[in-house]
């Protein structure tokens, strides 16, 4: 059973450490999804940072959208406004992008490798976190401009699976080329690791070589 699970470890390793990152985030960061009420990790009040990185994605994504159409406001309550047909979407603490961020952080910590790999390539997640977050928002705010009842879709499940489906393909790069400390040295032609019995061949094939060769070297 542990053979044929083995060439899935890693993708069991990364489902495993999302749902759990996801349900540890879900039970234990507390706050009103539309930022009424303060935001706290057990009894830790992180209301004040949240507003902050809110108030700054709010106000680069105002920014990037006064590009396309600078008949826009933003609100205090970093409300991005369009005047002209009256739709509006608030980037409150749920819109950050910390909760993915954490999440990739765990998957990562959870993934395979030598531990200074790992440490390295999550700051990748974290960059690609914050990027995606922003276009996501913005993309959210312009396609909903002229058709607001397109939000739910888009909101809820295009961009939200989107940055899951991107998480999974940085962590598929780190597992195939980057986690491999050692063990494609040993993997065979099929891909696969050899196994303890093969690895005990293939040496005493060698040692084998070794005694025969000075033989025949001689005659």
């Amino acid at each position: 059973m542990t053979s044929r699970i083995k060439p899935y470890e890693g993708i069991i390793r990364f489902v495993v450490a999302m749902l759990a990152a996801n349900y540890f985030w879900k039970f234990t960061v507390i706050g009103d999804e539309h930022g009424h009420d303060a935001v706290t990790w057990f009894t830790l009040d992180l209301t004040w940072y949240f507003d902050r990185l809110a108030d700054h994605i709010a106000g680069v994504v105002y920014t990037m959208l006064q590009w396309f159409d600078s008949n826009i406001t933003l609100t205090n309550g970093n409300r991005i406004r369009f005047l002209d047909t009256g739709v509006g979407v608030s980037v409150v603490w749920g819109c950050t992008g910390i909760k993915q961020a954490f999440i990739w952080l765990i998957i990562m910590l959870a993934a395979r490798g030598k531990w200074l790999r790992k440490l390295a390539y999550i700051p990748v997640g974290w960059i690609f976190a914050y990027t995606f977050n922003i276009f996501r928002i913005f993309m959210v705010s312009l396609l909903t401009r002229n058709h607001p009842e397109w939000f739910e879709v888009l909101h809820t499940y295009i961009f939200k699976y989107l940055f899951y489906g991107f998480f999974f393909l940085l962590w598929l790069y780190y597992d195939t080329y980057l986690s491999t400390s050692g063990r494609s040295k040993e993997r065979t032609a099929t891909g696969q690791e050899p196994s303890q019995s093969q690895v005990r061949v293939n040496q005493e094939s060698n040692q084998s070589r070794a005694s025969v060769e000075p033989k025949s070297s001689k005659s």
